[in-house]
């Protein structure tokens, strides 16, 4: 999985999603519990601040008191961060816990009713910053009315810490949530995107020669695709039918001439003119032998246009298949009953059936260009063995006289007239070297055992047939 996969940009933009909204809910889920600390707080502070209402007494002097010792310790140790206060602004007195030890609440001087319950945030001692509820009261000694101001307080840091240990305790489960929720988008991508690998292998068996077209069982948002693919592939079936009626036209259009041209030949020889009925009836010939192999390179070439129109890569068509051991006994044979061929030793080496996927007319004249040329040159034998492996290796070689080192690698040339090469290898290399081309094969040339050429032909099996670069 690379960086340009649809996948990985699918499960990176789910894992950034599912990140940042578990930080977010995190965060909210902090907030909502620190809110929800600081209104329990609240409740607590205001349950104290009653308490404390309700036992306010009066000394025999007129002054304030309070003398119910409240059930919460920090009140009685100094500096513990819960504090109440009690002010008397008609006789000056302040009552305050022993929390508090010698420091004093400093409420704001504004005014505010009576009985109205108010919440600050104030500076406490030892640095410390409290959430502070606080209530004027008008409370009656005897005759007089006296206004008390009551305020209980505690430091916001025990809030804090809290939230800090909730968000703490959290994480490991956020983190497995985290886990879980990719998880889930991995089995969710892995779902969506089958249909596209259902194309892919839909594809390869239509390249294998397995099928022809794409079923339309795909679902609604790829059956476009797969539908686009199979007005291509008709599109393509129909650039190989014009291809091969045209070369079909195009032959008959130029044999017809030709053998005008043999039949004039032969009565320039019954008038006697021999030399020139001669040189008439050569260049006809190789006319013939040209035009033949021109209109089987434009048919492989047509092939290869189409599909690269299709893909960008060179393949043969979908229904192409050959059977190599029955093509190969079909085209021996033929060359056995030629002089050429009669006169040597056939070694041939192939296990049956042996699929390839290639049209029947073109592996005859893929193979029939190569075992001509071996017996055109072969002094006594021509050895033919193949290799299934990876790919299918065919090697033919021959006993004649052989080519350079140095020539080797210009045999099978696009243009290049190998008949006229001086020891006349080559003869029909080039559309060898077409047909391969059009058929994602190879095709290499070395210094046989044998002492000749060998000529040696890589073909794709029919059932792992693969690009190669026309």
């Amino acid at each position: 999985m690379t960086r340009r996969s649809l996948r990985f940009r699918l499960l990176l933009a789910a894992a950034l999603s599912i990140g940042l909204a578990l930080l977010a809910a995190w965060v909210g889920l902090t907030a909502l519990f620190e809110h929800h600390v600081e209104r329990r707080v609240e409740a607590e502070l205001d349950e104290t601040l009653g308490q404390i209402l309700g036992h306010l007494d009066a000394a025999p002097e007129g002054r304030i008191r309070f003398d119910l010792p409240l059930a919460d310790p920090r009140f009685r140790t100094p500096l513990s961060g819960f504090y109440w206060q009690i002010e008397d602004k008609v006789r000056p007195t302040l009552l305050r816990s022993r929390s508090l030890w010698d420091a004093v609440l400093e409420l704001p001087a504004d005014d505010f009713p009576d009985g109205v319950l108010r919440k600050l945030v104030l500076a406490g001692p030892a640095g410390q910053s409290l959430m502070v509820l606080e209530r004027r009261v008008v409370y009656r000694v005897g005759a007089e009315d006296r206004r008390l101001r009551v305020s209980v307080g505690l430091d916001r840091q025990e809030i804090v810490h809290a939230g800090r240990r909730f968000a703490a305790d959290m994480l490991p489960y956020l983190a497995l949530l985290g886990a879980f929720l990719v998880l889930a988008a991995w089995v969710q991508v892995r779902i969506g995107l089958a249909p596209l690998d259902a194309v892919r292998l839909g594809v390869r068996a239509i390249r294998d020669g397995d099928t022809r077209r794409l079923p339309s069982t795909y679902p609604d948002e790829v059956l476009p695709l797969t539908e686009e693919v199979n007005i291509l592939l008709d599109a393509q079936e129909r650039a190989i039918e014009r291809a091969r009626a045209w070369t079909a036209d195009l032959a008959h259009g130029l044999k017809t001439p030709l053998v005008v041209l043999a039949a004039d030949a032969e009565r320039l020889r019954g008038l006697g003119q021999r030399e020139l009925a001669d040189d008439i009836d050569s260049l006809a010939q190789t006319m013939r032998r040209r035009v033949d192999r021109e209109l089987i390179r434009a048919r492989v070439r047509s092939l290869g246009d189409a599909a690269d129109r299709s893909s960008g890569t060179s393949w043969g068509p979908a229904q192409a298949r050959a059977d190599l051991a029955v093509t190969l006994n079909r085209v021996v044979h033929a060359l056995d009953r030629t002089p050429n061929g009669a006169r040597l030793d056939w070694d041939l080496d192939c296990p049956s059936p042996l699929p390839v996927p290639i049209l029947p007319e073109d592996l005859t004249e893929l193979l029939g260009n190569c075992l001509e040329n071996a017996s055109n040159w072969a002094a006594e034998r021509v050895s033919v063995r193949v290799t299934v492996g990876e790919r299918v290796l065919v090697q033919i070689e021959d006993d004649g006289p052989g080519v350079p080192e140095d020539d080797l690698k210009d045999l099978g040339q696009r243009g290049l007239r190998l008949d006229e090469r001086k020891q006349g290898y080559g003869l029909g290399l080039a559309i060898v070297q077409d047909i391969c081309d059009a058929y994602g094969s190879d095709l290499t040339f070395s210094r046989a055992a044998l002492g000749g050429l060998a000529v040696n032909l890589r073909l794709p099996p029919a059932a792992t047939r693969r690009p190669a670069t026309a």
